[in-house]
């Protein structure tokens, strides 16, 4: 049973050293090293953008056993199938005992193969366009709860999976929500714009710190959780040594910033606004909002044109996709905002951001090592206007 093996220094892993699967491309690095070389990173990547500033030590992660998502592709055959990677030829690569899940979900990952089979689900393949299973994505509570979604080419398999619901909470039975994505292009794109919701639940409640976040579907949330649960802390604990009144979280997601910020020390509650492409993510940030306190709005819609000529608050929280936040960047150099929070998941994005908002000096900053064994990593990065 090939598995990764954590060790007080380094990580061993079975696939990585047959070369089954090099996605963990420091696997067998000393994990001390891997912090430090991603350290170094970030701080030359804004020292080269002309910033200095005080660093706080490096929020680190469980080397193993530390993903909250499984994103499988799934092949071989209806009666065996695989649910791992593809090869360069487009054959399945089974990594159905990765040792990089958390452990709820390695058990539940464990199960796939004979639940799809118990299904009679015909995997995709690739090379002939045949079939119909493309992926099966799956997430992990800390409360133990799972959400599980099949990704199909057509609706054609839909009964198929609802027919089998009781197999499914047989085999799986951490699972709250259950939905089928519908993704029929043959193109190397995860998931489709429909879902077809197959359960009576529609989100995971995903506790983290004293917030309980609320995932649908198609809501994006951070792979890792403890990591993700010490980045929010971090962001409290900085405003709360400026206190805000009103704050704004840019590309919310399901509203971890926002929602982790809707009180000040004293116990009042802070005008606050979170705006986000996603529909999807927009509903799920609502959703946890209506069980907390306060009153803070959840908006769809692109933040650089929603907000261009609305009075600044106090405080803007950006956590953008790796591109960085673009015409923004301009908007909060000129907006008057005397604090932003920047938590970036590509440090070069970063850079070239700072370089734009000049008036808006880094004075803080923190990484956090939300992906172990990649060089991939999260900083978050305190903002004060000169």
């Amino acid at each position: 049973m090939p598995v990764v093996t954590p060790t007080p220094h380094r990580m061993q892993c079975d696939y990585f050293d047959a070369h089954r699967c090099r996605s963990c491309s420091l696997m067998g690095t000393a994990y001390d090293d891997q912090v430090a070389a991603k350290q170094e990173r970030c701080v030359a990547a804004l020292l080269g953008a002309g910033v200095s500033l005080q660093w706080e030590s490096p929020f680190t992660s469980r080397p193993a056993g530390f993903r909250n998502k499984a994103k499988l592709v799934v092949a071989g055959t209806r009666s065996d199938p695989t649910v791992g990677i593809l090869d360069g030829s487009g054959q399945g690569v089974d990594l159905r005992h990765c040792g990089l899940y958390e452990p709820g979900l390695a058990q539940a990952v464990q199960q796939v193969p004979s639940l799809l089979a118990d299904l009679g689900m015909v995997p995709y393949d690739v090379p002939r366009r045949s079939g119909e299973l493309k992926h099966v994505l799956l997430t992990h509570s800390p409360a133990g709860e799972l959400m599980i979604r099949f990704v199909l080419r057509s609706e054609g398999q839909v009964t198929r999976i609802r027919t089998g619901l009781s197999r499914i909470y047989e085999l799986l039975p951490g699972v709250r929500v259950v939905s089928v994505n519908l993704q029929p292009i043959h193109a190397a794109v995860l998931e489709g714009p429909q879902e077809v919701l197959l359960s009576q639940h529609s989100d995971l409640p995903m506790p983290v710190n004293d917030v309980s976040l609320r995932l649908r579907p198609g809501s994006f949330f951070q792979t890792n959780t403890e990591v993700a649960a010490g980045l929010y802390r971090q962001a409290r604990a900085w405003l709360a040594e400026t206190d805000p009144a009103s704050l704004w979280d840019l590309y919310c997601g399901v509203g971890g910033f926002a929602l982790h910020n809707l009180l000040r020390p004293n116990g009042s509650a802070r005008d606050v606004l979170g705006v986000e492409l996603s529909a999807e993510a927009v509903e799920s940030a609502r959703a946890s909002a209506a069980e907390m306190p306060g009153a803070p709005r959840f908006v769809t819609g692109d933040a650089a044109a929603l907000l261009r000529d609305r009075p600044a608050p106090e405080v803007v929280v950006v956590n953008p996709p790796r591109r960085g936040i673009g015409d923004l960047a301009p908007w909060l150099e000129a907006s008057g905002v005397q604090q932003a929070l920047y938590s970036s998941c590509h440090v070069d994005s970063l850079a070239r951001d700072l370089t734009r908002m000049p008036s808006l000096r880094p004075v803080r900053a923190r990484l956090f090592d939300m992906f172990p064994q990649t060089p991939h990593l999260e900083v978050l990065t305190l903002l004060q206007r000169r």
